[in-house]
């Protein structure tokens, strides 16, 4: 038995899930998620609630239902709040800025890059920090880490592009001989 699978996932009040078959739509002021279930799991709601439970005893069916539950919950509180992951550009003449919708990477190459947000995904751009928001946790996190890899922290001076919180552990550089 799945302990997360097992959790009921609260709705709010701002949140309308609909069950038509094996698709489920979620909708909320951030957007809407669909998704489409397997086949071994069967969601009901009642009460403000989503219960999730396996039809039948399998192991890959047992392996799909906390995965399955933690995606819907994502989703719940993606419609409702919304996800975001803030990164942060450092760097002496490394800088990033807003283009319309898109954010414009200045980053130590001899040209610009240029990234254009996917629907549901919006930047937010607040001097060395670029913030990526949407109701998708998957595509926030795809988006941030797309961003992460045009330059990726330097180990030796921890130039690049970082998450925010993230510690980058510098490596000690070559030390000249000594006596020789």
């Amino acid at each position: 038995m799945s302990k997360i699978g097992r959790q009921p996932i609260e709705i709010p009040d701002s949140v309308t899930v609909q069950l038509e078959g094996r698709k489920v739509t979620i909708k909320g002021k951030e957007g809407e998620l669909s998704f489409s279930l397997p086949i071994s799991l069967k969601v009901k709601v009642d009460n403000k609630q989503i219960l999730i439970s396996p039809e039948d005893n399998s192991r890959q069916t047992k392996a799909l239902w906390g995965t399955w539950r933690s995606l819907l919950a994502n989703a719940v509180q993606g419609v409702e709040k919304g996800w975001e992951k803030t990164l942060q550009v450092v760097g002496t003449g490394y800088k990033a800025q807003l283009d319309g919708e898109a954010v414009i990477f200045r980053v130590g190459f001899s040209h610009q890059v240029k990234i254009e947000p996917p629907d549901g995904v919006k930047f937010v751009v607040n001097g060395d920090l670029v913030t990526v928001r949407g109701a998708d946790r998957q595509l926030v996190g795809e988006v941030a880490a797309k961003m992460r890899r045009l330059r990726p922290p330097d180990p030796y001076k921890g130039k690049g592009i970082r998450y925010q919180n993230e510690v980058v552990k510098l490596k000690p550089g070559k030390v000249a001989k000594a006596g020789a």
